[in-house]
């Protein structure tokens, strides 16, 4: 049994994706990150960023539990407990990895920085707004020209690339995105959306999230709160 620790976001989604693509039995922890619930001792014993999401998985590879942090640290130990959506060739295998790097190096920072400054930042600052609005239309035309004549953007199998992708562009109106430019990647995009585990993933906690509209939200995760050491 695996122990999910975590909260209906991006990078939450994406283990709680590849959980449901796999079949592997889970339990559910939420880890509020609007109350603060990251920074509990107990999380942070298994994810000193205090960042979600976390496992715990009590049949570890030595059959001792292991707990892991980083959502792209997750599914490569979830592809690799499995043998799924991650090639077994060597070329497949590189491909699938450096496009799982795009997203965590590319993708997430920069649309997580768009989503701060578009809806979150207390103060509208217009350089801040154009800088990661046209960064994130910039990588979704890499994206889109990625995907010009292939299904999935690693290649024609679905892989932790998609699945790591996908929960990011979920919510494009709110980046400034109209799909019209990017008619490949939507295609894609309704693709992973239409498959069964893809909606159960994203259901995972999606009822316990409200949106981060309050000052003490607000607070604890872009104030003081975040930055006290711990």
């Amino acid at each position: 049994m695996i122990d999910l620790y975590s909260w209906a976001t991006p990078n939450g989604h994406k283990v709680h994706i590849m959980l449901e693509e796999c079949g592997l039995p889970y339990r559910v922890h939420g880890i509020d990150i609007g109350k603060g619930e990251q920074f509990a001792p107990e999380f942070l014993a298994i994810s000193p960023n205090n960042k979600i999401p976390a496992i715990v998985d009590a049949e570890g590879p030595d059959g001792q539990p292991i707990s892991l942090f980083e959502s792209g640290a997750i599914l490569l130990y979830l592809a690799g407990k499995t043998g799924r959506f991650l090639p077994q060739d060597v070329r497949g295998k590189y491909q699938t990895l450096e496009w799982l790097m795009f997203q965590m190096g590319g993708v997430g920072p920069m649309l997580g920085q768009n989503h701060h400054f578009r809806q979150y930042a207390p103060e509208k600052i217009g350089y801040a707004i154009d800088r990661y609005t046209n960064e994130a239309k910039r990588l979704y035309g890499v994206m889109d020209r990625q995907l010009k004549g292939q299904k999935f953007i690693a290649g024609n199998q679905y892989s932790i690339a998609d699945i790591a992708i996908f929960p990011w562009l979920r919510n494009w109106q709110n980046q400034g995105i109209d799909w019209a430019d990017f008619p490949n990647l939507k295609i894609w995009f309704d693709t992973i959306a239409a498959r069964p585990a893809v909606q159960r993933g994203v259901a995972v906690l999606a009822d316990a999230r409200r949106p981060i509209t309050d000052d003490k939200s607000r607070e604890v995760l872009f104030g003081k709160t975040q930055y006290e050491k711990r």
